[in-house]
């Protein structure tokens, strides 16, 4: 091979060990506790499925024994003994032993000369159910339930005749609940596969993947690989990049440090780095809205006779109906914002430039200065509910002249004016945009509580518990799909009646 084929290969090569290697700018961990709180919720969903599922009639004949069931309806399950816990690699695993499933359902019994019809009330005793859920990243980068296992039985089956024939017939109630047993158990695992393939599946769309934030941004939040699962936590590392809606391919690479949680105490945490936020400045840069006009009526009285006083000498050079004209200040950022992030908190650092003009009626702006400003600003990262807000406040100030030195010198008694009017008039503009936040990538009806927030060198980890404001039930039947033939899965084997 040529020695620039070899380069060109090493540098290829490079590149793609770099982009797989890359740092996620969010990582969230949801831990034991997260866990059985969604248990909870997941375990009444779980009842109500079963509890929907269809029997087939059964009929039958023994000898002289006749039967024919219909219309079975569960009524009531008790699932005491549940366990959903997490699986190492990336698995969860349902375990529900010794539930009870209450039946009733129409019969008719012939035997002999005797005809009798009524209802039994039946119980499914002893039914052990394991399921395993497959988690893994598809290919648009969004948590699913790739796949799913299951084993259910169920030890005994109780039927209660009653009826003018009840004690004539008891003894042969077991034709009865052994095809009843085999049918139920039959229909188990069918049932939870609809549920976890199809229907939580449905819930899991609703994390934001690759959505817009306002008229100007966008953020990707898909998964950079399969999530991470321990014994007690599991881990997913998102992209977590904002990107302009004009420019999408404009992004910055990521060099933040890794983002590692060791707390465990919470239900969830979240970590969001340094190029989460830089990714945001620069989306907005690149969309052209990081700048500003402050028209004559927008300036304070103050503000107009310090510039005039500042730049006498230059007003005395032109036309008296040109200097006395209204000013305007126009102020535009020079590079995209940086955040830094360290344990005593975060910072933003922003260059612009600011543009001093008279605006003539009637004629062209006329540019009296053009300074450079250097600020630093404060920045409160909170999390409500679902949705990420920043607030800004102006800490460190300094202008300086792009002609001269001496210049500069003269324009200190701006510095305080120009300080006062930014944080009237710039920073609420900027705070009102940043109020709106960015959802985080959880589902629909799931949001955060009891927020706390820590700063760690290159990350913000905020900590909290998970409240449900919508049910399972309700997201689900919002966004069920479509009926359609269902998908192949692996399936555990049920045991034999």
């Amino acid at each position: 091979m040529a020695p620039s084929n070899v380069f060109i290969f090493l540098s290829v090569l490079a590149m793609a060990l770099a982009s797989s290697l890359q740092n996620p700018g969010c990582r969230i961990r949801i831990t034991s506790k997260g866990l059985q709180f969604v248990k909870q919720e997941g375990l009444r969903f779980v009842e109500e499925e079963l509890e929907n599922i269809t029997i087939p009639d059964l009929s039958g004949k023994e000898g002289s024994f006749s039967y024919s069931i219909n219309n079975v309806r569960v009524t009531h399950l008790h699932m005491a003994l549940s366990e959903l816990r997490f699986q190492p690699h990336k698995q969860l695993v349902l375990d529900i032993n010794n539930a009870s499933i209450s039946l009733t359902f129409q019969r008719k019994l012939l035997y002999w000369l005797f005809y009798d019809v009524g209802i039994i009330n039946a119980s499914a005793e002893g039914v052990h159910i394991k399921t395993k859920l497959d988690l893994a990243r598809d290919k648009l980068g969004r948590l699913k339930i790739t796949n799913m296992t299951c084993d259910a039985s169920i030890e005994r089956m109780h039927a209660g005749f009653s009826g003018t024939l009840k004690r004539v017939y008891e003894f042969l109630g077991t034709f009865i609940t052994t095809g009843m047993r085999y049918l139920i158990n039959q229909q188990i695992c069918p049932a939870l596969k609809h549920a976890g393939l199809v229907l939580l599946n449905s819930l899991l769309h609703t994390v934001p993947v690759r959505n817009p934030v306002d008229d100007y941004i966008g953020i990707d939040y898909s998964l950079m690989s399969d999530p991470d699962v321990s014994e007690d936590s599991l881990d997913m590392d998102f992209k977590g990049m904002f990107f302009s809606l004009s420019a999408e391919n404009e992004t910055i690479p990521n060099m933040s440090p890794a983002l590692h949680i060791k707390e465990k105490e919470r239900m969830v945490y979240i970590a969001l780095s340094e190029y989460f936020f830089d990714s945001g400045m620069h989306a907005y840069f690149y969309s052209n809205v990081l700048s500003l006009e402050i028209a004559a009526d927008q300036m304070p009285k103050d503000m107009d006779v310090l510039l005039r006083t500042s730049y006498f000498g230059s007003l005395m050079l032109l036309d008296p109906s040109v200097a006395d004209s209204p000013m305007k200040m126009e102020l535009r950022v020079l590079s995209p914002p940086r955040f830094t992030i360290k344990p005593s908190g975060t910072s933003v650092s922003v260059n612009a430039i600011i543009n001093i003009f008279l605006i003539p009626k009637d004629l062209p702006p006329v540019q009296l200065s053009s300074l450079t400003m250097e600020s630093r600003l404060s920045a409160k990262v909170t999390l409500k509910k679902k949705t990420l807000q920043v607030h800004l406040d102006l800490k460190r100030f300094r202008i300086f002249s792009n002609k001269s030195a001496l210049e500069s010198l003269a324009l200190i008694p701006l510095q305080s004016f120009l300080k006062t009017l930014l944080q009237l008039t710039v920073m609420p503009v900027l705070n009102e945009r940043t109020k709106r936040g960015v959802q985080i990538p959880l589902p629909e009806g799931l949001d955060f509580t009891r927020e706390t927030t820590t700063h760690h060198a290159g990350f913000i980890l905020i900590g909290g518990d998970l409240h449900f404001s919508k049910s399972l039930r309700e997201v689900i039947e919002k966004y069920r799909p479509a009926p359609t033939v269902s998908a192949t899965t692996t399936m555990g084997t049920n045991d034999s009646i």
